[in-house]
């Protein structure tokens, strides 16, 4: 990884003004109108703090919430030409898992600090430093004063930095405790749609948006993410949509 640039301290009315939400903000859209009209700023906020966790301890669960933080990644990477940082105290990282969201590991930097604190280091230095496109950590805590303080080096940088949330305890949610991070995501793994051969069909995901700045919590089933780290809108669910109004057609009649 290329040397870190020192920069000056920001004052306190440039923390402030970082700190404020402006209209000229950048957003990385998902390529889903129902999600993209759901958050606030049209899409998601490029130059802010973002948490996802896993709905239940369950691998598949798990699994799927770093699939989906993933495929933002590898969006956002094949739109800049940039690597992804992706740091994690643990050595587990299944890079041809990752790969088929569309984050192949020669767009990865990967980084492994000795515990969360380091962790929260490297991400602000290499934020600050700008070279990777997005920032993603595994956490297991972050305190309020930690987090505010990567959502304003995020905010300096317009740099999103993906915080995966990882459970301390079996039954406790992270995403109960406080946080200063924009958005707040819970992912889920959802039964697959039936497909014509035998096979397995395509993942289907709850992803629920639990908390955002300036906008209202929602959730929608969603096909998980393709080769490219797009989601989709299952096909049953465009389906079911013209089939009611059909139906209502008929009745009006």
């Amino acid at each position: 990884m290329p040397a870190i640039k020192a920069k000056r301290p920001l004052d306190i009315a440039e923390l402030r003004s970082l700190a404020s939400l402006t209209g000229n903000q950048r957003s990385l859209s998902f390529g889903i109108r129902a999600l993209d009209e759901g958050l606030a700023g049209g899409g998601l906020r490029a130059g802010a703090l973002h948490e996802v966790s896993a709905a239940s301890c369950a691998l598949v669960d798990d699994a799927a919430a770093t699939l989906f933080i993933a495929g933002i990644a590898a969006r956002e990477a094949l739109a800049t030409g940039a690597p992804v940082l992706w740091a994690s105290c643990r050595n587990d990282l299944y890079a041809p898992g990752v790969a088929q969201a569309g984050l192949p590991a020669a767009s990865v930097i990967h980084v492994q600090p000795r515990d969360d604190k380091a962790l929260l280091a490297v991400i602000e230095d290499a934020v600050r430093d700008g070279t990777p496109c997005v920032v993603i950590a595994e956490v297991r805590r972050i305190s309020m004063v930690a987090g505010r303080r990567l959502q304003l080096a995020s905010a300096e940088a317009d740099l999103p930095i993906l915080l995966l949330r990882q459970r301390r305890q079996r039954e406790r949610d992270p995403l109960e405790e406080p946080s200063a991070a924009w958005t707040r995501w819970r992912i889920a793994s959802a039964p697959s749609l039936p497909v014509e051969a035998a096979g397995v069909g395509r993942p289907q995901w709850q992803v629920e948006l639990a908390r955002q700045r300036g906008g209202e919590p929602f959730s929608l089933i969603l096909e998980g993410c393709d080769e490219t780290g797009r989601l989709a809108v299952p096909a049953a669910s465009a389906d079911r949509a013209v089939a009611a109004v059909g139906t209502a057609r008929q009745a009006a009649a």
